[in-house]
């Protein structure tokens, strides 16, 4: 049964965090103490690069929401009701992600999968098999550049709106939740989100399973405090392979599957867990 069709948010007037407003504050501050105070541009000058770093510190800091709402957790609701998801990122790739599914099926299992835009592309009937078996297709940007978070207002914009026009198109449903390439960004992205209507999710854990080779780490650090409410995040896109080349996701999955269920919860799809927020 197809996931619910859950439409992004509609556009909403962007609100600067605590941060960022002090952040605005600061620079005209900053630089008309410099001009009518000389001798005061080392603190000021000072300020402004403390103010920098902190950005800076926020953008690298996946989990953080001094740059705007990010959710880490399913809403209060999807945890009461034993809920927690699964997010799979990177796809979709042919080799890994059918495999992907049919554990899903096994164990009757819904997961969201975060797809590249030109992976989807290139792969289109694979996507629409995804939402088929009733998972959820969302935003991971076009291209997922390294760079990503280095973009300015135009170059989110860009990125994001290829996405949702590609997968969109794909799939027949608008994608409602964004996650940024590696989770990186800067204060630039947040304001993109309110126009698009867009949901930034990260994660409560991760596996590395992009670098980790060894399926019991990987493990060994998603059931780690599994606990209902919880967004774990594998890849079936740029997955690591084991010492005889099998694709980590594909090892660690099962293992999880068993493990979500003895603790008596679901994998659900983040639109069905906002559904009801």
């Amino acid at each position: 049964m197809p996931t619910p069709a859950v439409p992004p948010r509609p556009a909403t007037r962007w609100r600067p965090t605590p941060l960022l407003a002090a952040s605005i504050a600061l620079h005209p501050l900053a630089l008309g103490t410099m001009l009518a105070l000389p001798q005061l541009w080392p603190w000021a000058l000072g300020a402004l690069a403390a103010d920098h770093m902190a950005l800076t510190g926020a953008g690298l800091w996946p989990r953080s929401r001094l740059l705007g709402a990010n959710h880490t957790r399913l809403p209060t609701d999807a945890a009461a009701r034993g809920e927690l998801a699964l997010t799979i990122d990177d796809g979709p790739d042919p080799r890994v992600t059918p495999a992907v599914l049919d554990l899903l099926d096994a164990h009757d299992a819904r997961a969201t999968f975060f797809c590249i835009g030109e992976r989807a592309r290139a792969h289109p009937d694979l996507c629409r098999e995804i939402v088929r078996r009733g998972h959820a297709v969302e935003n991971h940007s076009q291209r997922h550049r390294h760079s990503f978070s280095l973009s300015g207002p135009r170059g989110f914009g860009r990125e994001l709106q290829a996405a949702q026009a590609t997968l969109t198109d794909i799939t027949g449903q608008v994608p409602a939740f964004f996650r940024a390439p590696a989770g990186l960004r800067n204060p630039f992205l947040d304001p993109v989100l309110h126009r698009l209507g867009l949901r930034l999710v990260s994660w409560t854990r991760r596996g590395f399973d992009t670098r980790e080779r060894d399926p019991i780490t990987v493990l060994r650090r998603l059931r780690r405090s599994l606990r209902a409410g919880d967004i774990l995040l594998l890849h079936d896109g740029h997955a690591a392979r084991t010492a005889s080349g099998q694709p980590v996701v594909l090892e660690v999955l099962p293992a999880l599957l068993r493990s979500i269920a003895a603790a008596g919860l679901r994998p659900i799809t983040l639109r069905q867990a906002f559904s009801c927020a």
